[in-house]
């Protein structure tokens, strides 16, 4: 490997990759499409003439949300045909982000879910201003709108998100205290442990993608929940184990069954119960978990 320096626009776009990656990630909600936004970037930050950009992190976040938005749109014709319901890659997280409140909320299973109900450009506008505090006229020139415009739709996502989002913001611990009763309760197959850690009007949403088993629609109630989850899990011939791991910026399980990974199973709490589940079987989504779940044990 040489010893030469990087030049400029190399050391410019390593320095905030992670940014455009989060943007990216955020506003797609597919970890394999913002990797690809980001290349998509790359290779227009290149041809840039630098002496020519006064803010050069602004202009990396215009360029990957103007491909990020190319990408959504294509995305969200695929999401059309869909088999079941459509939730984000997980994405593994370091125990530091769930400290970061905002960024791990805005991460969530829970509220990526709800972005996935706004407009491209909504989506947009509201990461940007809400998630990473970029001004009206950086969002503007990323989004081919006007400051005024992107205002109002600022405002418009705003109100959207508020009405949908999880109700209150719970801390890790006590996040960590729900899974880890959870995940007891799992492993045992106890109807009634599980009946007591779930809440009443709990949901879970599971995404098969038409390759596993997943239910076509969310499953409300906890009763309908637990025999949903005993009744799929109980029919594997070995016990059902997890493992206890960082997902979105919040305490998950990675769930094996027969000795494979069988999914991520991300969880909203509220109070001490869960009232969210939001399990991920589609393997087309657990390739990243896998080969980074890999390279930790090796």
């Amino acid at each position: 490997m040489s010893d030469e320096a990087t030049d400029p626009a190399t050391d410019t776009f390593v320095a905030h990759r992670n940014l455009l990656f989060t943007v990216a990630y955020e506003m797609l909600g597919s970890a394999t499409d913002a990797e690809d936004v980001l290349q998509e970037t790359w290779l227009r930050w290149v041809k840039v003439d630098l002496e020519e950009v006064r803010d050069q992190r602004a202009y990396l976040v215009r360029i990957t949300t103007r491909q990020a938005l190319n990408r959504l749109r294509t995305m969200n014709r695929r999401k059309e045909a869909y088999v079941g319901p459509w939730l984000p890659e997980p994405l593994l997280t370091a125990p530091d982000v769930a400290e970061d409140v905002e960024l791990a909320e805005s991460v969530s299973m829970a509220l990526m879910l709800v972005l996935e109900t706004l407009s491209p450009t909504e989506r947009a506008v509201f990461v940007l201003r809400e998630v990473f505090d970029f001004s009206y006229e950086e969002i503007a020139a990323a989004v081919d709108k006007s400051a005024a415009a992107v205002r109002q739709i600022a405002h418009r996502a705003r109100l959207h998100v508020d009405a949908r989002r999880p109700r209150e913001v719970v801390s890790a611990s006590r996040t960590r205290a729900a899974l880890e009763s959870f995940q007891r309760a799992l492993e045992t197959g106890n109807p009634q442990d599980l009946l007591d850690v779930l809440a009443p009007e709990v949901v879970l949403v599971s995404d098969g993608g038409g390759i596993k088993q997943a239910a076509l629609r969310p499953i409300t109630g906890a009763d309908k929940v637990v025999r949903f989850m005993i009744g799929g899990l109980g029919k594997h011939e070995h016990a059902v184990s997890s493992t206890a791991t960082m997902v979105n910026g919040h305490p998950a399980l990675l769930v094996h069954v027969d000795g494979e990974i069988d999914g991520i199973m991300a969880i909203r709490v509220e109070n001490t119960r869960v009232t969210g589940l939001y399990y991920v079987r589609n393997p087309e989504k657990l390739t990243r978990v896998a080969s980074e779940t890999t390279l930790t044990l090796r």
